[in-house]
Formats: C-alpha cells, structure tokens, sequence
C-alpha cells in the first residue's frame, strides 16, 4: 500500500447542511418530549450525527482507529502494538479495559479538539497503564501524546464490547462511533459471539472500514479454519474487511511488544509468509477517502428511513397526532359555554345616569341631585305605608344574582358530567389528565368553590363600567342629535323639575312601585309626558331599562337599544370569561394549553426546520 500525501478534506459540502439539521433538532426535541417522546440519545443515526459528524465535520482530517473485541482476546496487546509502548494494562486474567485509551502523535495534543472528537467523555490526562481498568461512573478518556503513533492517526483502545457490565458496552459503542476504522480483534472462540456480531452489524451500515485480526491462533493447527471463521463472521455481520491478519499466541511476544502480524488477504487465504507491521500498514491507509467514505457512511444512517432521522419525526408526529385528537375531543364538549341571564336594566340605568350626571353643567347636576333627594323622600312614607300592607317582591338585584350564580353552578357541574365522559371514551393523553379530577370529594369540592367564588363577585366592576363609560362616549358620539336633544330637554327639565316630580310623586303609579310613562301622561298630557320620559332618561328616577325608550323617538330608541344590546353583550362575555378563568385555574390548569401547544409541534415551526434540513443533507449527500 502506498501512503496517501496528507491534504485537507473539503468538507464544505456537508458541514452547512450537518450544523443547520443539529440546530434545528435543538429546537425540535423539546418540544417532542413534551408530547412525550424522549430524546433519541442512544439511537445510532442521533449518535452518529452528534459523536461523529457535528465533531469532525469542522475539525483537521485524522483518522480515528479504535481496537475493537470482546473480552479476554488481547485488545490491549494489539493496542500497544499499533503504539509501539505498553500504554495499556495487559493481564492473561480477564482484568477488563473500563475506559478507552487515546494515543495522539505530536501536534494533535490540543484538549479542543480532542473533547469536540470524544463529546461525553471526561478527557483526563494519562499517567499509567493502570488507569483505564478503574472502575468509576463518569466516562473517561484517558489520553496522551504516542511517540510512536504516525502522523494523523489516532489509536485507542476501547472496553469489551460483549461485557456483562453494561457501561462497558455503552463507552465502546460511542467510540466506535466516532471511530473511522475498526480494528477487529477475534479469536477462535469470540468471532461469533452474539453480541460482536451486533456490534460489527451496527459498523458495517455505517460504511466504517474494518480491519480483522483474528489473535492467538496457531499458525499451523489453525490454517484451515481462518478462512471459515472470516467467512462466518463476514456473513454474519455484512462486513467486507479492508484487511486480514493472524498473530500467533505469544505471551513473551506480548510483553517484549514483538508479535507478528500475518496479512492472510481479503478471503483469509494466503499463506503466512512474513509478518507485516500494522502499524505501518495503517498508517499507509488513504485518509481522505476514508474519512469521506465514514461521513458518508454516517450520514446514510442518520437518513435511513424509519432507522434513521425519519423514525424519530414519525414518534413526534404520531404523539402530537394525539394530543391533536385530545384538543378536538376536548373542544367538541363544548365547555364552559352558558347562556348567560340578563343584568337587570336597573343597575345600566343607575350607571349611566352618573355618567350622564358627569356630562351636565354645575347649575343642571345641582338641581337636578336636589330634586332626586327630594324625589326620594317624598315617596318614602307612601312606600313604607305600601309595604305594611304588601311585602315587596324579591330585589331585582339579588334575584339576578341568584340565577346568575344557579347559571355558574349549573355550568359547571355539566363540564364535570362532561369531563366524565371524556375520561371513559377519550385517549390516554386526554384520560391521563381528567381522572384525577374524577376521584371522591373532589366534585363537591369544586362546586363549593365555585359558590364562593360567586359571592365575592361585584355586580359591576371597575373593568365594565370602564367598558360602559366609553361605549357611552362614543354614543354619544355618533348620535350627537340625540345628545343635543336629551340635554335640550335636561336643561328645560331642571327648570320644570318641580312640577313634574311633584306630578310624578303623588300619581297613583308611585303607590303600584315604580314610576311609568303612564304616570306622567295622566299628571300633564301629551307634552308633560314628552318631557317627563325624557326627565326620567336624564334625571334618573326611571326603575327600569324601557322606561328609558318608551316615549322617545324612533331614531333614538334604535339608539338606545343597540347601546342596551352591546352593554348586556359585553357583559355576559365578561362574566363568562371570569368563569373560564376560574375553571382553567380551578379544574383544568393549563390542560387547554398543553393540549393545543402539543398538537402544534407534529406541524410547527421546530418540524419543519428539521424536515427542511433532511432534504438539504439529502441533496449535499447525493
């Protein structure tokens, strides 16, 4: 073999698309586990991507050469040779390597580079051939500059890949990810063993160059089987190996750093003749067609379908599908929608009576908050002698707080039966959420809650009659006739004001509990009932809402009824948004929001930058 002249890789037509992919399932993967779907950490394309490509693909090209194997097969006796030092612990009891081994040639020694190419082990300087049989829980890397190793090349020697210790098998699989050649050591008893051939299966899809050494073999008794145990093992794991040696057992060998290494060919035919020096012949390798013969290698896992990036997108899209099925569920019971009763008319009148209080002059407001007072204790004996005869009907206030707190009630023991229902016949996403609100107690707690909830509410509150004062403004605004013609008849009225409070005081409609448009028509005819309706608008001694409208004209009436309609409008929408707040708070907490926010991530913004990047790797690829 000849050695390849060292030039720099171009590796511009990956990088782009390999960083923008990494970025956009940054943004991916949280989102998914909120849905439920963990982290694909551990799954081969995610590693692949992470360990090898994301760390190489910005880096010089050096090749990766990682001694590979199962247990007790002399891993550590080929490392040391392929060093040329005894830089591992070598024992004929199965002592085990826990940690890999990283031998660099001089120039390479930068901690950078080396924790981006081993992200997620510890990089801890070497100091004897002690160190990577400690037996500790963080992932180390112990490392050191090799005399020996030739230029560009980056030894190591890893854990048993068929350990019972799984950690063990987990640093070896992420070495062998960011590896770029495998060297393969086999014996007679370890080149079928289930879990190597797993593990080689894994670095055949990936494209990885493997070199075999079937160690400790007898060069004579076992010529005839070299090549049944290289055709089983290629079988068996789709490997096609770069190169094939055979090296006798040797304990001396092993220690004194002389065993030789026999290159038996691609078939593991050819005879041994004289040793080879491995080293050497590695080193001989064409790094750069390796290095993009790996890359390509990974990245044909990270796009292999269902294996690769897309099974991962396909869990994301399925578990936010669900959440997307709860959401519809959810919105198809209709919650918390309830016909709202009306605000009884009196308590509109009574605000918009001080607004319109806060709109006269000084000399108007004083007269006509004389008259009122006067009003009222005119017809207070007649009232009190009426009700020594006749208990006064329920307060119009309390009855409407009565229905309206019923209404509040109502609603909400109707999304409990609903939620029920959903509980039983809705998904595990949905089913998951609303059982516990299901368990004993926790019905009546609620609606108890809900009761007081309820009576610490104020009729009107500061928000609506802000709402009310403006809508009054802009009325005003866009009827400004009606406005001239109500304070026209306001400033007539202060002048009247007696006269027709006293007509109004001592009509018989007084003594029937509230004043009426009838009652001015009898106390003055046509035009004293004209102005008393209109009295009644501005001055404030109406009861009710008709009142307000009876005796004005057409135009103004369908004014003052739009104006009544988007008061009552707004709120029923204000009382009904107090009771999805206190529902959300109370009962579903941000259930509505989860649900909505995991439906949107199968289809967001976080899947399709992930998807976009695929198909730009894609094309870089090809």
């Amino acid at each position: 073999m000849t050695e390849s002249a060292p030039t720099t890789i171009d590796y511009t037509t990956w990088s782009s698309q390999i960083q923008r992919l990494d970025d956009a399932l940054a943004g991916l993967i949280p989102a998914a586990q909120r849905v439920g779907v963990a982290a694909p950490l551990g799954q081969e394309w995610y590693d692949l991507l992470r360990y090898k490509l994301l760390p190489q693909v910005h880096l010089p090209p050096v090749l990766v050469v990682a001694v590979v194997g199962g247990t007790n097969i002399g891993k550590s006796a080929i490392f040391n040779h392929l060093a040329g030092e005894n830089a591992s612990a070598v024992s004929p009891l199965a002592a085990g390597t826990k940690h890999p081994v990283c031998l660099v040639p001089q120039g390479c020694e930068d901690v950078a580079v080396l924790s981006a190419l081993f992200d997620g082990f510890v990089l801890t300087p070497w100091r004897s051939s002690e160190d990577a049989t400690a037996d500790t829980a963080e992932h180390h890397l112990y490392w050191r500059v090799g005399e020996k190793v030739p230029q560009r090349l980056l030894v190591m020697d890893t854990p048993d890949i068929d350990s019972d210790v799984r950690v063990n098998w987990h640093r070896a699989t992420q070495i062998r990810q960011a590896a770029d050649v495998l060297v393969a050591v086999l014996t007679q008893q370890k080149y079928n063993d289930a879990a190597v051939k797993t593990f080689f299966r894994q670095a055949v899809a990936a494209d990885q160059p493997i070199v075999v050494v079937f160690n400790q073999v007898e060069l004579e008794g076992d010529r005839d089987y070299w090549s049944q145990w290289l055709e089983t093992f290629a079988q068996e794991t789709g490997a096609r190996p770069d190169l094939v040696y055979v090296v006798p057992y040797d304990r001396a060998g092993v220690a004194e750093l002389r065993l030789p290494f026999y290159e038996i060919g691609p078939g593991g035919r050819w005879l041994p003749d004289r040793p080879s020096a491995l080293r050497k012949d590695l080193a001989s390798l064409h790094f750069d067609e390796i290095k993009v013969r790996t890359f390509r290698g990974a990245i044909t896992q990270v796009l292999a379908g269902l294996a690769g990036e897309e099974g991962y997108l396909e869990q994301v899209r399925g578990a936010s599908g669900r959440f997307a099925e709860a959401a519809e569920a959810l919105g198809e019971a209709r919650l918390a929608r309830v016909q709202w009763p009306s605000l009884p008319p009196r308590i509109l009148v009574d605000e918009i009576r001080d607004w319109w209080d806060a709109q006269r002059p000084d000399w108007s407001r004083r007269v006509h908050g004389f008259y009122r007072k006067l009003g009222d204790g005119l017809i207070w004996p007649v009232r009190t002698a009426w009700r020594a005869v006749a208990p006064p009907s329920d307060d119009s206030l309390r009855t409407f707080q009565d229905i309206e707190r019923d209404t509040v009630v109502s609603a909400v023991n109707q999304l409990l039966i609903e939620l029920d229902r959903l509980a039983r016949v809705g998904n595990d996403i949905l089913r998951a959420r609303i059982e516990p609100l299901m368990a004993g107690g926790v019905r009546e707690r609620l609606l108890a809650s809900v009761r007081r909830a309820h009576a610490g509410l104020e009729p009107v509150d500061d928000d609506y009659r802000a709402f009310l004062r403006e809508e009054l403004a802009l009325w005003a605004e866009n009827n400004p006739r009606a406005l001239r013609t109500l304070r026209s008849v306001d400033y007539v009225g202060a002048i009247a004001r007696p006269a027709v409070t006293v007509s109004l005081v001592v009509s018989g409609w007084v003594f029937a509990g509230g004043v009426v448009h009838e009652a001015a028509v009898q106390a003055a005819g046509h035009t004293a009932s004209h102005l008393a309706t209109e009295v009644a608008i501005t001055g404030g001694v109406a009861g009710g809402g008709e009142a307000l409208v009876s005796g004005a004209n057409r135009g103004l009436r369908h004014a003052v009824a739009q104006l009544f309609g988007r008061l009552q409008s707004r709120y029923a929408e204000q009382r009904a948004g107090w009771l999805a707040d206190w529902i959300e708070r109370e009962m579903l907490g941000d259930l509505l929001d989860e649900l909505t926010r995991g439906a949107a991530v199968g289809r967001g913004d976080a899947m399709a930058a992930v998807t976009a990047a695929v198909r730009a790797l894609r094309a870089a690829e090809r």
